[in-house]
């Protein structure tokens, strides 16, 4: 299984930026995805996830209101929608599936965000 995260770029607080996760490698019935963010020296946390069957997802508290998740079936990408975006956004943002657990990463796309 490989995923290729992009999207990531330079924006000024308050814009919008939509991230994309290609996947590519295997059937992706069973799947959950899920996009996390890290800044250096601190622990990788949990954006948001997505069944890739189901379409159900979860937003973390912490983005609730500004970020979604969302998945295309015909190109086997997701996506992560982020608005209002602020300076503590600055990270690099990671996507990852797995069946019971993330067993794959993507390489992380770095996003940065500018008062």
């Amino acid at each position: 299984v490989q995923l290729q995260a992009s999207g990531g770029g330079s924006v000024q607080a308050g814009g919008s930026l939509r991230l994309s996760c290609v996947i590519s490698g295997r059937t992706f019935s069973g799947l959950h995805l899920g996009w996390f963010r890290q800044v250096p020296g601190k622990e990788r946390q949990f954006l948001a996830h997505i069944g890739w069957s189901t379409r159900i997802s979860t937003i973390d508290e912490s983005v609730k209101g500004r970020f979604t998740i969302s998945r295309d079936n015909t190109n086997n990408t997701a996506y992560l929608q982020m608005n209002s975006l602020k300076p503590e956004d600055t990270a690099v943002y990671f996507c990852a599936v797995g069946a019971a657990s993330y067993d794959y990463w993507g390489q992380g796309t770095l996003v940065t965000v500018s008062s």
